[in-house]
């Protein structure tokens, strides 16, 4: 089944994150991943623009093993959880799992803020456009601007 999975970054090496992020996720699977799209925070704390992805991966995984791979991804890259909606080396979101519901709040699917927020919408969009309707994607909020790819930003 097909899982996507939001990544992004605003601290530090912004790309080396994402890339590393990217590696780390997708273990073995097949994957695709977006361009990169540079991003205004949200949450109200004050802090740099972020650079965002989607990456699709072809996977038998479950939700919350899927959740795991975030975790050490996010534990890899220096992730501090200081600051709600902080500055972040690298934040990884699970967003969809093929079909799959989750409602254990520990990893809910589909991601309950999937479709509010531009700077994930865009970049899933760009990957499964059949996932993102014009309505949804003019409805979600926040600036984006494509940057170009992880191989052309490092």
């Amino acid at each position: 089944m097909l899982a996507y999975f939001s990544l992004g970054s605003n601290v530090g090496d912004r790309g080396e994150h994402l890339a590393r992020g990217v590696t780390i996720v997708a273990g073995t699977d097949p994957l695709r991943v977006s361009s990169v799209f540079e991003t205004e925070p949200v949450g109200g704390v004050s802090q740099e623009d972020f650079w965002n992805l989607v990456m699709e991966i072809e996977t038998v995984a479950s939700p919350r093993e899927l959740l795991e791979r975030a975790r050490i991804a996010e534990i890899a890259r220096g992730r501090v959880r200081d600051v709600h909606w902080g500055p972040r080396t690298l934040d990884v979101d699970v967003l969809l799992v093929g079909e799959l519901r989750s409602t254990d709040p520990s990893i809910l699917v589909p991601h309950p803020r999937l479709y509010q927020r531009r700077f994930v919408l865009a970049p899933l969009r760009e990957l499964n456009p059949l996932l993102v309707s014009d309505e949804q994607l003019e409805a979600s909020t926040g600036a984006v601007r494509n940057i170009g790819t992880l191989a052309t930003l490092r």
